[in-house]
């Protein structure tokens, strides 16, 4: 099973604090509220603008009028967020991110350079450096029999005593158009995720994921 730091370039994020000491990234899941009301009035008022309670905005971000931003989130240098993304609260948005058109967000950490561009529903996870997710893409972050989530790769089965988990996406990871990433899905570094795939459980770093039975690595 991947630990934190062989998943996600700590220094490509806002939140490396939140990191620190984290075996599994999923462990701070329960701990991004609190981090950004504890980070955000820290934050350079000439960098940032206090835009609304418990909401920070770099002041060269580009939010388009029509999105709609709940607290507590901040969203860092460089960031666009597109016409009509809907951020629900507890998230960091990355430098360089791109937050689209009707993309939901809730209790989420994106890495810098990260995009959800189109169509896109991130909830409960975190998406690495340059983690890329393609239109229609989502994460189902609550299991159908509403049972907590285990992260199961091969014979290892690691519980994480949370009924909300998405996905951790490592740093460079691609996720094909109309994907579904199943509750408590981990994907390692530089892979890649085939268009209309439905992913469950660890897809190793530098691999091609096809199917469930096919996962190539990559040459």
């Amino acid at each position: 099973m991947y630990k934190t730091t062989e998943l996600l370039d700590l220094s490509k994020t806002i939140a490396s604090e939140l990191f620190e000491g984290r075996e599994y990234p999923w462990e701070v899941l329960d701990d991004i509220k609190d981090f950004i009301l504890k980070l955000g009035p820290t934050l350079d008022p000439e960098k940032y603008d206090h835009a609304a309670e418990n909401i920070w905005i770099a002041k060269d971000a580009m939010v388009f009028p029509s999105a709609f931003i709940a607290g507590p989130c901040i969203i860092d240098s460089g960031a666009e967020i597109r016409h009509c993304a809907f951020i629900r609260g507890s998230a960091i948005v990355g430098k360089n991110c791109v937050v689209g058109n009707s993309v939901e967000l809730k209790n989420v950490v994106l890495f810098d350079n990260v995009q959800t561009p189109h169509y896109n529903y991130v909830g409960d996870s975190v998406l690495g450096y340059k983690a890329h997710m393609g239109a229609g893409s989502i994460t189902s972050n609550v299991k159908s029999d509403k049972t907590l989530v285990v992260v199961k790769s091969g014979d290892e089965a690691i519980p994480t005593g949370r009924k909300k988990f998405g996905a951790i996406l490592g740093d460079n990871v691609e996720v094909g158009c109309n994907s579904v990433l199943n509750p408590g899905t981990v994907v390692g570094r530089s892979s890649n995720i085939y268009p209309t795939s439905s992913v469950r459980g660890v897809v190793p770093e530098n691999s091609i994921y096809k199917s469930k039975d096919q996962i190539v690595t990559k040459k």
